[in-house]
């Protein structure tokens, strides 16, 4: 019998009433279940508007410039989000402090259903002018806002939780919602673009996805909302110490830490949208193929982040996590070098950048959940986990597109391959600087 990912039993056995030691440490599979369900919505969200980004808001909402600075634009707006989201965090963690998590996760992804219905159904630039890409933007800002907010603290029971020698293959599971988000919102694009004509898709098929994203989210609130309201759920915070704190405290606390948790893995987010949306920018502004045909490649370039992601669970355990990183940091940069000669290269090698990229993405990103959270003491684990990815995010991943496109055009692709670089030398730093932070707490451990 094949094992499920979700389940902690080993060689697919069947459940079995949890015993009095694992009520006490909570249960994994049920922890897997939700963070997977909750991410892989959110990042159906996330890659609806990273797509729309590039094939339709640069026409639509920014006809009166040229196609590339339609583009940068539109980009710059994306980033809006990314810039929002620490906000969001602080914001909510407030709410949660004052009335509970259920109203917390509750409204959280109300907004980002809200913005997102928003965006579907925004007029556009010829009907609203000016007003409407103050709009888009506004929902952007409130989807980042949202996005903060939507933190269940599932992410940090779950490695907690997770056996000793497991706990890479655990981490993993959460990053398994970005290969599955982008899967579903690149499949579901390159159908809309296939089926309908290009009046009918820039009229009212680009809305499409924005709706199903906004049923997702209903689904995924009832999801998450079934775990993170149970007396069990509360409980296993409670005896994790894990509690919403102030933005402020933990910066004044803990901010040392917050930031070497945010480089740790800032490799795999530079690697992020320089893979899934750089490289459709790239290819529609040259014209060097079809929309449909790149695509169709992310297509198959998702599913091998899936495959990788999960195989990132089987290595980091054999290694250790951060060995992993670390190996992936370096691997990360050597195939930066080669980014220029891969995107220059027609069709076969745009498409080896694409699959390649994809790997690296899901074996690095796999393991970039929390790859520094030990590091905080169990009080501010719960916020340090939070706070550490919206910094990740933001350093490493909120500008790519926006600075790759801009510096490639002007400066050649080169930009491409210092992007990557600069966020492997802050990884493998990051992860020098919590070796040392380790090996002292150690020392002092041992001293006690």
């Amino acid at each position: 019998m094949t094992p499920s990912i979700t389940s902690p039993y080993p060689h697919g056995a069947m459940p079995i009433p949890l015993s009095a030691a694992e009520r006490e440490h909570g249960n994994p599979g049920d922890l897997a279940v939700g963070v997977v369900i909750g991410r892989a919505s959110e990042y159906f969200d996330f890659f609806v508007y990273g797509l729309a980004s590039v094939l339709v808001f640069p026409s639509l909402f920014f006809p009166f410039v040229d196609p590339l600075t339609g583009t940068l634009y539109a980009f710059t707006i994306f980033a809006f989000a990314f810039i929002a989201r620490p906000f969001g965090t602080a914001l909510f963690m407030a709410i949660q402090r004052r009335w509970g998590r259920g109203v917390k996760l509750t409204v959280a992804l109300f907004l980002l259903g809200t913005a997102t219905a928003g965006i579907a159904f925004l007029p556009t630039y010829g009907t609203l002018g000016a007003a409407a890409i103050v709009l888009l933007a506004l929902f952007r800002i409130l989807q980042g806002v949202a996005f903060g907010g939507s933190w269940d603290g599932m992410p940090s029971l779950l490695a907690l939780n997770a056996p000793g020698n497991r706990r890479g293959w655990y981490a993993m599971l959460g990053q398994l919602g970005a290969p599955l988000g982008c899967l579903v919102a690149s499949g579901l694009f390159l159908y809309l673009y296939q089926s309908l004509s290009a009046e009918d898709f820039f009229t009212w098929g680009w809305r499409y996805p924005f709706f199903v994203a906004l049923a997702i989210n209903v689904v995924a609130l009832f999801a998450r909302l079934r775990l993170v309201v149970t007396d069990e759920f509360s409980r296993m915070l409670e005896d994790k110490a894990l509690e919403p704190i102030g933005t402020l405290e933990i910066v004044r606390a803990q901010g040392y830490n917050l930031f070497v948790g945010a480089f740790a893995a800032l490799a795999s987010y530079a690697l992020f949208h320089l893979v899934t949306i750089f490289p459709l920018s790239w290819i529609a502004l040259q014209a060097s193929q079809e929309i449909p045909q790149v695509l169709g490649v992310q297509v198959v370039g998702a599913i091998l982040a899936l495959g990788a992601t999960v195989l990132s669970g089987i290595i980091a355990d054999r290694l250790g996590r951060r060995t992993t990183l670390a190996l992936l940091a370096a691997l990360i940069a050597v195939f930066g070098f080669f980014a220029p000669t891969l995107l220059n290269g027609g069709a076969v090698g745009q498409n080896i950048f694409i699959l390649v990229g994809f790997v690296l993405l899901g074996l690095s990103y796999g393991q970039s959940s929390g790859a520094a959270t030990a590091n905080f003491s169990p009080r501010f684990r719960y916020t340090g986990a939070a706070i550490t990815a919206d910094l990740a995010w933001l350093f490493g991943a909120a500008f790519a597109p926006l600075v790759a496109l801009g510096l490639s055009v002007y400066f050649g692709l080169w930009a491409v391959s210092g992007y990557l670089l600069s966020g492997a030398v802050c990884t493998l730093l990051a992860l020098w600087i919590n070796r040392k932070i380790g090996v002292r707490r150690h020392r002092r451990q041992r001293a006690a």
